[in-house]
């Protein structure tokens, strides 16, 4: 099988949820380190516009959004699964609250600790794409409000745990512990001794231990160039079309855009594939060849593209 490769930076608390997931699978991957704030010139070639981190490429294939990212994880590598069978929809709709709930609150927290050190560039570049102030004034002027906001997702999780359960749907890890620890490990990692004072962490401590301690699997570093060579001399995975019943109402070949419902980085290319699951379109370049871009059904919408 084709080793993962992530292309992500360290600090990146969506990163972190799947490089928990290799610990979780034991997978052994290649890491390509991205700039925290775009261009990321390397990167547009392999998704087609879109410009979040983390992005997954195995192979010509590149799978975009955290979502999808674990759900191809399982696909590929059913051990340890993230979706338990029985708890699909379940743990699906938790982690999308979670990540909803948890991220921005919790970050935005941390700035109003760090905020001094975060570059101006990156806080240009994080309200211009998703219209958020993560400077530090902005940041301690809604520390009230985001301060609430934690605590009540802390006292959910602990009100879960409260049985003695290990994890958030059972005995085993579960892509809902995975969306709802990324925020909180952010936090809990870069906001020192003071992130303490202002959220309760301490009532989930044994749980974020517990999933902290499941490491990164085996990790190798990799060059961008490299990445992209991977892709030209790769072809993408079979696909099966676009399922008869599709809501979008579309057909394989037609030039199409995929845009996420909170985001403003829509990847354009030619539609081959849609599901339930996921959206697949063709992108061509020189330098990577051409690539399958994926993304995932649910928080995305594909129209033809002239039709946004």
């Amino acid at each position: 099988m084709t080793r993962p490769i992530l292309h992500h930076y360290d600090l990146s608390p969506f990163a972190e949820k799947v490089r928990l997931a290799f610990g979780s699978k034991q997978i052994a991957w290649d890491s390509v380190e991205v700039p925290i704030w775009p261009p990321r010139p390397d990167m547009v070639p392999l998704t087609g516009g879109y410009r979040r981190i983390p992005a997954l490429q195995i192979g010509a294939d590149v799978y975009c959004d955290t979502a999808l990212i674990l759900s191809e994880l399982d696909r590929r590598y059913p051990n340890r699964a993230l979706y338990p069978a029985g708890q699909v929809g379940a743990v699906t709709a938790f982690a999308a609250w979670a990540d909803a709930a948890g991220f921005v609150p919790a970050a935005t927290l941390t700035t109003s600790i760090i905020g001094d050190g975060v570059p101006a560039e990156f806080i240009a570049d994080r309200i211009a794409f998703m219209k958020h102030d993560f400077s530090l004034a902005a940041s301690r002027k809604a520390a009230p409000v985001n301060r609430q906001r934690v605590t009540a997702l802390i006292g959910i999780l602990a009100d879960m745990l409260a049985d003695g359960r290990p994890f958030l749907f059972g005995d085993t890890l579960s892509a809902a512990d995975l969306a709802a620890y990324h925020p909180l490990w952010f936090a809990r990692s870069n906001g020192g001794e003071e992130i303490a004072g202002l959220i309760p962490l301490n009532a989930l401590a044994p749980w974020m231990d517990r999933i902290g301690a499941i490491g990164h699997g085996v990790r190798t570093p990799l060059t961008a160039a490299d990445a992209l060579a991977v892709a030209r001399d790769a072809s993408p995975d079979p696909t099966e079309g676009v399922v008869a019943d599709d809501p979008g109402g579309l057909v394989v070949g037609e030039a199409v855009l995929v845009q996420a419902d909170q985001a403003n980085d829509p990847v354009r290319g030619i539609l081959v594939s849609a599901n339930s699951r996921e959206i697949v379109v063709r992108h061509d370049s020189d330098v990577a060849g051409t690539v399958h871009v994926h993304l995932p059904r649910l928080g995305y919408a594909v129209v033809r593209d002239g039709d946004a």
